[in-house]
């Protein structure tokens, strides 16, 4: 279960009750949510949690849009997370996609996002059907390129920023490789790698649909009240959007 302080939330500062800017997005008319909530096992698991209670947390907090990200999961573990994540987020009408697990995509009904490694969109989408979402990593100018003809509902790009949440990530693309990418494809993009409250704008800004994050959505200490604090604190940075 998860564990609550009990605590009220913290009141807001005066600064936040300031007016967030309004996000002039390069693709306004994407309907993919703009914050991408990573539910990542080892991440949950460094707070004392289960993938499953902080995908409740997350949605409590406002998330609309969960990927669940399990390395370390067997087939049955996976399967079972995901169908709990799965029930927790259809009450909020929110998207869940799986990573890499296609049959289990399947098995749910739920989006799928695919790395290099994995089985080729074209033969997921094969598998799916052409109404789940699907989402395909990309890291450099060929991997764009090529997955422009492939049947993916968005593309992801990263890491943008220097990241912790992968042993060996791929060479950092920056601000303004992701404008240069922009220009290149109209699929939606979500960019992912490194990307907190301090940089989010500026990645929208520049070109993203969405970001995905991982790290900056938990707090150091972990509670359902503190979620749900960094996901207003999160709504007050992304704000509204013309």
């Amino acid at each position: 279960m998860v564990r609550d302080s009990g605590c009220d939330p913290r009141v807001p500062k005066p600064e936040s009750r300031i007016p967030t800017p309004k996000l002039r997005l390069t693709n306004p008319e994407s309907r993919l949510p703009i914050l991408n909530a990573i539910v990542d096992v080892e991440a949950a698991e460094r707070c004392g949690w289960t993938p499953t209670d902080l995908a409740r947390a997350l949605l409590a907090g406002g998330a609309r849009f969960l990927q669940l990200r399990a390395k370390g999961l067997t087939g049955a573990a996976f399967l079972d997370t995901a169908k709990a994540i799965v029930e927790l987020a259809r009450p909020f009408d929110a998207m869940v996609i799986v990573n890499d697990r296609a049959d289990i995509a399947l098995l749910l009904n739920a989006g799928l996002h695919l790395g290099q490694d994995d089985i080729p969109p074209q033969d997921a989408r094969r598998l799916l059907g052409s109404s789940p979402i699907l989402g395909y990593s990309t890291h450099n100018d060929g991997q764009l390129a090529a997955a422009g003809r492939e049947p993916a509902s968005y593309l992801a790009l990263g890491p943008m920023f220097p990241t912790q949440s992968k042993i060996n990530p791929d060479p950092v693309v920056g601000i303004e490789r992701l404008r240069a990418w922009r220009r290149l494809t109209d699929k939606p993009l979500v960019a992912i790698g490194g990307i907190t409250r301090d940089n989010a704008r500026s990645v929208l800004e520049s070109g993203a649909d969405s970001v995905a994050v991982i790290g900056d959505l938990l707090p150091v200490t972990c509670s359902a009240a503190s979620i749900r604090e960094r996901m207003r604190e999160w709504q007050r940075t992304i704000g509204p959007h013309e």
